[in-house]
């Protein structure tokens, strides 16, 4: 993959070719798959999303500690029988997202993308853009392809890891790669790909990693639910021709710096921020069987 934001929109400008060929033609390269068996593990992604983000939006799981039993159906009852604030299909998507936390939450099969924790946004982003414009399989595909192409870039610049980067190092990471790949199914440019992952991430810059007892359930589920939001928004300024004057790689570099500057107890550890709460605490110790300190 190429180096910088910049390097990679000159060559699909001079080639006149999508991120998405950019990253095929690399993964391909390096896989040692053929196309068609490259396409093939990516329906099996895309399948995993699409059963995760639906399967809780008309029944419930019950999972030993019941921290985010029950969002997605709520959440998708709700926009059935109200006018929601914020629209019925941002409430579909964010119930959407919420579904796929769940279902890791009770150890059903999920795609993380790029980790389990984030792993509501990428499915919701896909699925939500398929219901509203009717999108195939093909291009989500696509989309998906876009995704590992920003994904790429974090990992070179900056970490997925909570435990490294805090929580916008996972649901920013997801977050960013949602909407870069909203962006190219929609008919966007590469720039604007770009530039709508730089400002995905620049909005949760700093973003803690505080689960519950370890478990990333409490408040990921939230985050993934705000991470769905957060990538359309950024989605839709990208395309109206707002930028990010910083480029997408020292976005990331920027992102992998704050992380390593997060102090310990907020990254992952379930020390600090909401983990380092009463309640949170008290959860904890039930979980590992602690005795009250």
């Amino acid at each position: 993959m190429l180096n910088t934001a910049q390097e990679i929109i000159d060559v699909c400008n001079e080639e006149n070719i999508h991120l998405y060929d950019l990253v095929l033609r690399e993964e391909l390269k390096n896989s040692k798959m053929s196309e068609e068996e490259f396409f093939n593990e990516l329906q099996k992604v895309l399948d995993v999303m699409k059963a995760s983000s639906h399967n809780t939006l008309e029944k419930e799981y019950e999972t030993e500690y019941r921290m985010i039993d029950g969002f997605a159906k709520r959440f998708f009852d709700y926009q059935k029988e109200k006018e929601p604030i914020t629209g019925k299909f941002l409430v579909r998507a964010m119930a959407m997202a919420f579904s796929t936390s769940e279902t890791n939450a009770n150890m059903g099969t999920i795609a993380a993308a790029p980790t389990a924790g984030s792993s509501g946004i990428m499915p919701a982003a896909l699925m939500a853009m398929r219901e509203k414009y009717d999108l195939d399989d093909d291009t989500l595909i696509k989309g998906l392809l876009t995704s590992i192409g920003i994904g790429q870039i974090i990992g070179k610049y900056a970490t997925f890891a909570g435990a490294e980067g805090g929580c916008q190092a996972e649901c920013g990471s997801a977050s960013a790669m949602a909407a870069a790949a909203v962006v190219e199914m929609l008919g966007g440019t590469v720039e604007e790909a770009l530039n709508a992952a730089s400002i995905t991430i620049i909005n949760v810059m700093g973003l803690a990693c505080d689960p519950i007892a370890g478990l990333v359930e409490y408040p990921c589920t939230f985050r993934n639910a705000s991470g769905i939001m957060n990538a359309l928004i950024s989605a839709d300024m990208a395309m109206a021709g707002i930028i990010s004057i910083v480029p997408f790689d020292e976005v990331a570099s920027a992102m992998g710096e704050v992380g390593r500057l997060l102090d310990a107890s907020i990254r992952e550890t379930g020390l600090g921020g909401l983990a380092g709460t009463k309640t949170g605490q008290k959860i904890r110790r039930e979980f590992l069987n602690l005795k009250e300190d």
